[in-house]
């Protein structure tokens, strides 16, 4: 792999854009949903702050370090993308490896527990293990954010370990960062679980 290049990825319930300005409003509705940033363990910007949060992320894109997505809801009668309910991203690339991190992942409160996260994860991992050649994919999350953290390992990634003081804060508290990873290895029977489970939502 020698580059992550912008790319859509549609399933059975979101499509995964390319982030653009073109999306602020939309981010800022779906952050809205249930006002996410006031969720002390999370980073989801707050409405004033969405333009310098995409610009920051298209600078990380420029960079080589980062590609996020703008998660779109499919229409249940027709599959094509509708509204935006939130955000993700790959991120902490490395590309002699090659490897990578998934996260920064957020989605409007009315959209949670609908299967739009399983189906996101499922193209993002698809994508990184078949067509980049990861060796292995990351997920790092808050340890006080336990629906975080069961969501990862449902997906079937295995915990790493736990890096104490990791990160400051927007309020200047200190971070306990949970890491989780799933390898190529694994990466069949993860699919085939995410597979089954996405198979019997709705």
């Amino acid at each position: 792999m020698t580059a992550i290049a912008p790319v859509t990825l549609r399933g059975k319930y979101v499509t995964l854009e390319p982030l653009s300005m073109a999306h602020h409003d939309g981010l800022v509705a779906a952050a809205s949903d249930g006002e996410l940033w006031d969720l002390w363990y999370t980073t989801v910007p707050r409405p004033e702050a969405m333009a310098a949060e995409i610009r920051s992320r298209l600078a990380a894109q420029e960079a080589g370090t980062e590609l996020s997505f703008t998660t779109r809801l499919n229409d249940a009668a027709t599959g094509e993308p509708g509204r935006i309910i939130g955000l993700t991203s790959y991120y902490a690339i490395d590309l002699n490896v090659p490897r990578l991190a998934i996260g920064a992942t957020w989605n409007a409160a009315g959209a949670q527990g609908s299967g739009t996260n399983p189906d996101s994860k499922r193209l993002l991992l698809a994508h990184a293990f078949e067509t980049l050649g990861c060796a292995a994919v990351e997920f790092h999350t808050h340890w006080m954010n336990m629906q975080s953290r069961e969501a990862i390992a449902r997906l079937g990634a295995k915990q790493d370990g736990v890096l104490r003081a990791h990160r400051r804060m927007a309020d200047g508290s200190l971070r306990d960062t949970v890491v989780f990873s799933i390898v190529a290895a694994e990466w069949p029977q993860v699919r085939n679980g995410l597979d089954y489970r996405l198979a019997r939502t709705r």
